[in-house]
């Protein structure tokens, strides 16, 4: 296993109702980001019933749309199978924000960073500890 391994992206859980509809005011805007950051790739496009990409990586696939949804309070949870690589790959194209914290929600306990994107939706990558 080399140093620059990448982490798995294993599942996304949205803040709100729907990973596949989170709100952004310009699609073509915000993809370039997506791309180069998390490294997701198109997978899709639509037009109707608003203009809306489906990007995917590993297991995971999230939903952009100029949906008028406010960013602010979107985002999702994306779990991964190593929290350290993913960080290094993350946080090397996007410096700044928090460090790894420990989160613990309920029973379970994580390994968790947070990034915001520019267009406002707030992601919280980690990896489950085991209890």
């Amino acid at each position: 296993m080399s140093s620059n391994a990448r982490a798995i992206f294993k599942r996304a859980v949205p803040y709100a109702d729907d990973a596949m509809n989170l709100p952004v005011a310009d699609v073509d805007v915000a993809i370039p980001y997506y791309e180069k950051t998390f490294g997701f790739r198109v997978v899709s496009r639509q037009e109707a019933p608003h203009k809306s990409v489906i990007l995917a990586r590993d297991q995971i696939k999230i939903g952009l749309a100029e949906n008028s949804g406010d960013p602010s309070q979107e985002g999702c949870y994306f779990e991964v199978d190593n929290v350290e690589a993913a960080f290094a790959e993350i946080k090397g194209k996007q410096p700044g924000g928090g460090d790894i914290e420990i989160n613990k929600h309920g029973e379970s306990t994580s390994r968790v960073f947070f990034v915001v994107a520019p267009d406002g939706l707030c992601y919280m990558i980690g990896q489950p500890q085991p209890g």
